[in-house]
């Protein structure tokens, strides 16, 4: 037989585990739980901050004087800086060093948004709050990258517990602690409460991770041109899809110029690859069943953050909750979210397989959404209470199964084998997370539109003038309001406003209940995802155990 038909002896589950735990770190600098801290404190810094903006736009366009169509693009800048810098983000990380990067982009950031509030020019702010999505926009793809080289295994288990906490307990803890800066001390707080924490990630980083070495220029010259088409071209989509319900999508001249010349770069940027590699991507890396998989996972995930997001505030909004009386009805989403997420940490430490956490995630979400769905108009935030705290218990295990799976894919894949993988698959993953929020808040949007629409003609269809019902309702009402009003005809308007007021409440509330079964259904589709995930040779146990005793594992078959 010749030597090139011997087959080679395929590496064991243990072995490839080994070399590994080999390849990364015992320690994490002398002070590993100081970098751990700026990992999730980098990640958790944009949401909440992207949730402010949100939750603070109708005092930031009062007190500046901007206009409705004006105001409506200041969220979309800051989206679409965290979108341009993500795939950009493989470039710079390759070409000066993930960590230099994160320190500069944050010294940026906290300076944008200490100065931010006292723009008054239209232009000026939304430049800034741009830069301000940019530089922030660097945070999610390179911690993540920092986590997959840098954080001793024995760590990771918890570092994912405490990431989901900071990041998904930051969309539920925003609309309390914005109502709260905003009753005690000023709505420029939505810019400075992370000008604040940005700071304090800079040090974890700077003390807490040792330095990379020094890149060595060789080989092929990385191309900026490619990475900028791609950059700019999903950063335009971006824009078009959040902007396209407001200007009435194909209709509007705005949504075609920028969908068209997204697509356009997005095609020069394939072109430009398919002509010449570039030595800092590595895009057949990513053709792999539970990399796709894990991407539509983490896709499903920010759809079903619209519960939390869309529907629970808007049920409250309709009563006129403002956001520190909405707040208390997600807060118990993050309240439940620090206990479970160690119970979490755990269970992985304990060789629980992800997916099992990832499938009871979305089971909790499913069974929680189930429960919202028998709400009624009269629900107050108390009456969200116990369900959210179920959806709290979804959520934290969903994300955090979902996080742990991602990394043990990346681990798995050969991820660490070459740098350009690694930015490659944490920019992947950023990508699918900006786009998956925005789809998502999108779809559920036009969702509602659409339903509301529909209820309100159905039920119309029983409310109309000759109704014994109807006219007796608005007699009754005249009589009571006559003697408040200047006459029966205003009596009479006043009480069929009133009747109007309480058409449009049921509607809506026969609206948000579509979108509580809308997001349950969902929730069990992505269950059949999760089950098409291939199962990780190792676990988390047997890796931290193999990495701090590697000659305890040389006798295992």
């Amino acid at each position: 037989m010749s030597a090139s038909t011997v087959a080679l002896p395929q590496p064991t589950p243990a072995q490839l585990a080994r070399g590994i735990a080999g390849a990364l770190p015992g320690e994490l600098s002398k002070s590993p739980v100081l970098g751990i801290l700026g990992v999730i404190i980098g990640a958790g810094v944009v949401t909440l901050t992207s949730r402010m903006i949100s939750l603070g736009l109708p005092d930031f366009k009062g007190h500046r004087g901007f206009g409705y169509d004006e105001s409506a693009w200041i969220g979309t800048a800051f989206d679409v800086g965290l979108m341009f810098i993500g795939p950009f983000t493989v470039y710079l990380g390759g070409l000066i060093g993930p960590r230099r990067i994160l320190l500069t982009a944050a010294a940026l950031f906290t300076l944008i948004l200490i100065f931010l509030p006292s723009i008054h020019n239209y232009g000026l702010a939304l430049t800034a709050i741009f830069l301000a999505g940019l530089t922030s926009g660097t945070f999610y793809p390179l911690t993540l990258t920092f986590a997959l080289r840098n954080i001793p295994l024995r760590y990771l288990p918890f570092t994912i517990a405490l990431y989901a906490s900071f990041v998904d307990g930051a969309v539920n803890i925003a609309p309390s602690l914005y109502g709260w800066y905003r009753d005690h001390l000023s709505w420029q707080w939505m810019f400075w409460n992370s000008a604040v924490i940005t700071p304090v990630m800079m040090l974890c980083i700077y003390f807490g991770i040792p330095k990379s070495p020094p890149s060595r220029e060789h080989g092929e010259v990385p191309s900026f041109a490619g990475f900028l088409y791609a950059s700019a071209g999903l950063a335009l989509i971006l824009a078009a899809c959040e902007q396209g319900e407001r200007l009435d999508w194909w209709r509007s001249g705005v949504f075609t110029a920028l969908f068209a010349s997204g697509s356009f770069l997005l095609l020069c940027s394939l072109i430009r690859r398919l002509r010449g590699s570039n030595p800092l991507v590595d895009m057949p890396y990513l053709r792999q069943s539970n990399t796709i998989l894990l991407g539509t996972g983490l896709f499903f995930f920010r759809f079903f953050l619209v519960t939390t997001i869309i529907l629970i505030p808007q049920s409250l909004a309709i009563h006129g909750f403002e956001p520190d009386q909405i707040g208390p009805a997600v807060i118990w989403t993050a309240a439940s979210f620090v206990p479970l997420a160690f119970v979490a940490g755990v269970l992985l430490v304990s060789n629980v397989d992800p997916r099992l956490l990832l499938a009871t995630g979305f089971a909790g979400m499913a069974f929680a959404s189930f429960l919202n769905a028998g709400m009624s108009s009269a629900w107050a935030a108390p009456d969200f209470y116990r369900t959210e705290f179920l959806m709290g218990f979804g959520q934290c295990f969903a994300f955090i199964g979902l996080v742990s799976a991602i990394i043990l894919q990346g681990l798995f894949s050969g991820g660490l084998s070459k740098p350009q993988r690694i930015l490659t698959f944490s920019a992947f993953f950023h990508t699918v997370r900006i786009f998956g929020g925005t789809i998502g808040a999108i779809l559920m949007g036009r969702f509602i539109a659409e339903r509301e629409k529909l209820h309100s003609n159905l039920l119309g269809l029983h409310v109309q003038q000759g109704n014994w019902l109807t006219d007796g309702s608005i007699g009754q009402m005249t009589a009571g309001l006559f003697a408040k009003s200047a006459g029966l005809a205003q009596a009479t308007g006043r009480a069929v406003d009133v009747v109007s007021a309480r058409l449009r409440l049921q509607a809506y509330t026969l609206t948000l209940i579509d979108g509580f079964y809308l997001v349950a259904w969902v929730c069990v589709i992505a269950l059949f995802f999760v089950a098409l995930l291939r199962e990780s040779p190792l676990k988390y146990g047997d890796l931290s155990a193999i990495q701090q005793h590697p000659a305890a594992a040389k006798g295992e078959k």
